[in-house]
């Protein structure tokens, strides 16, 4: 190809990551017809050396990876299970020899909502021969430039081929292309500054290794503590101003990803970024670790200085959109980064069918989409806010990890199982209450917890997922909804108002306990306090109220149509105790082949008898 040739789609995605294929794929399922191209310069066979952050789904992201993209049955045959997430502090900084040199928060069960492990490089290239066969075009080249239009007019992809340019020209373009931000320079739309990010301003470095001696970490054999896996969880061993993940991607290979995020405020990036600086941090500081990576036989090494950054517009009016690692990632604590690309992607994704279709709201969905998952970016980047001065000190980090855990649990997952995250009322409430009540109370938390590390207070661990933590048996992932057991899964079939209205209520009493545990009735009786108590309660009132309100406009809707119709189905059922009118002739048949062994006209009648019972 010597001169520049143009091809025209409705969907370009700069960006054949996990990102970009799990956009495309989910274009490709929900809009008929949609002519979607992917670009990246990555070839369609990835090597093993296609280095990620990030190999663990939680449960929102696997069930969108599961349920919305159809890949349940790829995921259980291609990548490990997850059972959760553990914490291990060591109970003295220097002696980390075993697993028993540490104190635990275990997953003691299988979760209702499943999560796996993820070999990236393997889902990536699968996913994008999917696309291929569903019709998505594929363009094994690098972005040059894209030039950004106004309102409807066509966009333009230029991409450098071995074989010369291609210009591709779109309504939509979609920048999945992570770290490049191809859109996010062109526009000015990133921030960098920690300033601007809670003051997070962290590094990674990780390696991956295969077939190592898992046994170094734990035997697999807990008959007094658990009912789940513990190798097969993402690992947490905690630290100053660092933690150490411990995430296998391969089970039968028995390959892991092993890697720190470390603070620079803590730990400068001349103390790990290199393979050799990098293992003596964790035989220094996590020796079990070190014993386990040295078991095995090193993949990579990688070394990424700056994790932390976020996008001011995250879906444009002019139709360019940012998505995965191009819209944001702050540090894969809680495996929040595939979280944030899912409420993208199915916010992208609705906007272009609406924008095709043109429906006459689609700008203020555009609006209201934008700010929700500006908000949902925000909230991920506070939930790191204070991580190096408190990530190492086990009793304040488990009070956090409980309360964190709380929302996630009690709102947030119960809100993507019923879709509520693409309903602009309950976004537009949803938003607000948010602002006003949990980002004002987490800040203080944080706050306070730097006040009780001050202190050098215990006030004891907290165990998350246990019901002996609170009152009334509360527990994390307790449920105030049938949307599991029913299958809730068509869009504002779930209650999510009982979830919302029990996570403000427990929320209040997990503060009091802390307020208590940590500053006596000093802390309880201050005023701040007592309006963050008070606030919380009126939320949860207020939200009691929503849940009436939903009970009564959903009277008489069945929890799942699909399951109401298959009972309406069955109500013409019929017990019919007897055999198709083909088996009883092939017996007959294989009676008559016999010859003179052939039963006589008795022995038949009771034959067929006992092939009608």
């Amino acid at each position: 190809m010597n001169n520049t040739q143009s091809q025209v789609y409705d969907v370009v995605i700069m960006g054949a990551g996990i990102a970009g294929v799990s956009q495309a794929r989910h274009l490709l399922l929900n809009i008929p017809n949609i002519k979607v191209a992917l670009v990246d310069p990555r070839p369609e066979e990835r090597t093993e050396k296609d280095l990620k952050v990030g190999e663990s789904t939680v449960e929102i992201s696997t069930l969108f990876f599961g349920k919305e993209l159809g890949l349940y049955d790829y995921l259980i045959e291609n990548h490990p299970p997850k059972y959760g997430l553990n914490f291990h502090w060591p109970k003295e900084t220097e002696n980390t020899e075993t697993i028993d040199d540490y104190h635990h928060i275990w997953c003691t069960r299988q979760p209702s909502l499943a999560s796996t492990l993820m070999n990236r490089a393997k889902f990536e290239r699968d996913v994008l021969k999917m696309n291929k066969q569903m019709g998505a075009s594929f363009y094994n080249g690098r972005v040059v430039d894209v030039d950004l239009t106004s309102g409807d007019a066509l966009n333009t992809v230029k991409v450098k081929l071995d074989e010369g340019y291609l210009e591709l020209k779109a309504k939509h373009v979609v920048d999945a292309a992570g770290r490049k931000f191809i859109i996010g320079r062109k526009v000015d739309n990133v921030i960098f500054d920690s300033e601007d990010l809670y003051d997070v301003n962290n590094g990674s470095a990780w390696v991956r290794v295969k077939n190592v001696d898992r046994t170094i970490f734990h035997s697999g054999y807990d008959p007094l503590g658990a009912t789940c896996s513990h190798y097969y969880a993402t690992n947490h061993m905690m630290g100053h101003g660092h933690w150490v993940w411990i995430i296998p991607t391969d089970s039968q290979t028995m390959e892991l990803s092993i890697g720190v995020a470390h603070h620079h405020q803590v730990i400068p990036a001349q103390s790990v970024n290199t393979k050799e600086k990098f293992y003596a941090f964790l035989e220094a500081n996590h020796n079990l670790v070190y014993q386990l990576l040295k078991s095995g036989e090193d993949i990579d090494f990688h070394y990424l200085p700056r994790l932390a950054h976020k996008s001011k517009t995250l879906f444009s009016q002019d139709n360019w959109y940012v998505v995965g690692d191009a819209a944001a990632i702050f540090d894969p604590f809680y495996s929040l980064g595939m979280v944030m690309m899912t409420f993208g992607i199915e916010s992208i994704t609705e906007i272009v069918r609406a924008k095709l279709a043109d429906e006459p709201d689609v700008e203020r969905k555009r609006t209201v989409y934008n700010a929700f998952n500006i908000g949902t970016i925000r909230s991920s980047n506070h939930l790191i806010h204070a991580h190096d001065r408190q990530l190492g000190h086990a009793s304040i980090m488990s009070w956090r990890i409980y309360l964190e855990n709380m929302w996630w649990f009690g709102i947030i997952v119960p809100m993507y199982v019923g879709k509520w995250h693409l309903d602009l009322k309950f976004l537009r409430k949803f938003g607000q209450q948010g602002r006003h009540i949990i980002t004002s109370l987490m800040t203080d938390v944080y706050e306070q917890c730097d006040q009780l590390i001050e202190k050098k207070a215990n006030i004891g661990l907290m165990y998350t997922h246990r019901a002996d933590q609170l009152p009334f048996h509360y527990y994390v992932t307790r449920d105030f909804d049938t949307y599991l057991q029913d299958s809730k899964y068509e869009p504002q079939r779930s209650n999510v108002f009982a979830y919302v209205k029990n996570t403000y209520f427990f929320v209040a009493l997990w503060y009091l306990k802390f307020l208590w545990k940590g500053f006596g009735i000093s802390g309880l009786l201050s005023p701040r306090n007592l309006y963050h108590v008070f606030k919380l309660l009126k939320a949860s009132a207020e939200s009691a109220l929503d849940e009436l309100i939903f009970k009564f406009k959903t009277r008489g809707l069945p929890a799942n149509s699909i399951v109401a119709k298959a009972r309406q189905e069955f109500e013409s059922y019929e017990y019919q105790p007897e055999l198709q009118p083909w088996t009883k002739n092939v017996a007959e048949q294989s009676l008559q082949s016999n010859g003179k062994n052939a039963p006589k006209a008795p022995e038949l009648v009771n034959l067929k008898a006992e092939i009608h019972s």
